[in-house]
C-alpha cells in the first residue's frame, strides 16, 4: 500500500508539474537569477570580469529555461517524492544523531572541554564590551546630532534676519540710485 500510494504522489507531482508549466518557468528563473549572480561573485572576484560576466549571464537565460525546465519535469517529481517519503518514514532516525552526539562529547577531554568553555566566556566578555563600546558612541553621535539640529534654526534665523536686513538696505540703497539718476 506505502508503494502504491507513494506513486500516487509521483503522478500527482507529475500532473502538477504539467498544469503549473508557468509556475515551474517562474521558480527556475528565479533561482537562475541568484544561481548565476552567486557563482559569478564566487568564481571572479576580478570586479571589472565580475561586471562583464553578470550581462552575459542575463542574457543566456532563454537558453537556460530550456534546458532546465526540461531537467525539472523529468527528475523534480521524482526527487520530490523521495524526499516527501523521507520525511513520513520515521526509521530510528531520531536514535542515532544522540547516540552519535554523546560519543563525539565522551571523546573530548576534561580539560579542553573547560578551556574551550573559558573562551567562549572570554570572547563573549570581549564582545560585550564591544557593543556597550559601540552603543555608547552611537548614542554620544545622536545627541551631539539633535543638539546641532537645534543651534543650526537658531543660526538659520539670525542668517535670515541679517539677510532681511541687508535686503531692506539695498532697496533703499536702488530707491536712493534711482532718485538721483532719475531726476
Amino acid at each position: 500500500m506505502e508503494e502504491e500510494r507513494m506513486h500516487d504522489v509521483l503522478l500527482l507531482l507529475k500532473h502538477l508539474l504539467e498544469r503549473e508549466e508557468v509556475t515551474a518557468k517562474l521558480i527556475l528563473d528565479c533561482l537562475y537569477d541568484v544561481g548565476s549572480v552567486n557563482l559569478i561573485d564566487k568564481k571572479f572576484r576580478f570586479r571589472p570580469l565580475n561586471r562583464t560576466l553578470k550581462p552575459i549571464a542575463r542574457m543566456s537565460k532563454p537558453v537556460f529555461r530550456v534546458f532546465a525546465l526540461h531537467w525539472f519535469k523529468k527528475n523534480c517529481p521524482q526527487l520530490i517524492t523521495d524526499w516527501l517519503h523521507s520525511q513520513v518514514s520515521f526509521e530510528n532516525l531520531e536514535d542515532q544523531p544522540s547516540e552519535k552526539l554523546v560519543s563525539e562529547v565522551s571523546e573530548i577531554p576534561a580539560e579542553e572541554r573547560s578551556r574551550e568553555i573559558k573562551q567562549l566566556r572570554s570572547q563573549v566578555r570581549m564582545l560585550t564590551g564591544i557593543l556597550l563600546a559601540a552603543i555608547a558612541v552611537f548614542g554620544g553621535s545622536f545627541i551631539w546630532l539633535f543638539y546641532s539640529l537645534k543651534l543650526e534654526p537658531l543660526q538659520l534665523t539670525e542668517q535670515i534676519q541679517s539677510t532681511t536686513a541687508s535686503k531692506q538696505e539695498l532697496e533703499s540703497f536702488e530707491s536712493e540710485v534711482k532718485r538721483l539718476f532719475i531726476k
